[in-house]
């Protein structure tokens, strides 16, 4: 699965996180408990278990999301699709160990009628988005190591 590349608003960002690929892996797949260290979420919750067509709720920036589990590869790769009001998105997380730790990037696509119509702050609040979830993970993990 790859993000929508003619997409009105598209986000990429990386960061290396001094951790294992599998530190990373249990923080950023514990849906549940997401907004214990991302604060731009309110609250998450995955129906099932963590692979894909499995469904979770959640809550960011006061936006209500229903999201859907595509890909799951442990500690490799994890990606899912979103639909909120006027906005269905693509989300991709990819870690990539070296030898200074996990390159970890992410990248989004968001489209509708809604990121149309405010294409400028979607894009802004997408990039800011990802730079903050990725500084927050950055954090949780490396001072839980």
């Amino acid at each position: 699965m790859e993000i929508n590349s003619k997409a009105p608003a598209i986000s990429r960002h990386e960061i290396m996180i001094n951790a294992s690929s599998e530190t990373i892996w249990q923080t950023l797949t514990d849906i549940n408990h997401w907004n214990v260290w991302y604060p731009n979420i309110s609250e998450s919750k995955l129906e099932g278990l963590l692979e894909p067509g499995s469904v979770f709720r959640w809550k960011s920036g006061g936006t209500a999301i229903l999201s859907t589990l595509q890909e799951v590869e442990p500690s490799r790769r994890i990606s899912w699709t979103g639909k909120a009001i006027g906005t269905q998105a693509i989300h991709i997380w990819i870690l990539e160990p070296h030898e200074k730790g996990v390159l970890v990037r992410t990248e989004e696509s968001f489209e509708g009628w809604l990121v149309r119509l405010l294409r400028g702050m979607m894009q802004q609040m997408l990039d800011t988005s990802l730079q903050t979830w990725l500084q927050h993970l950055k954090q949780k993990v490396e001072q839980a190591a």
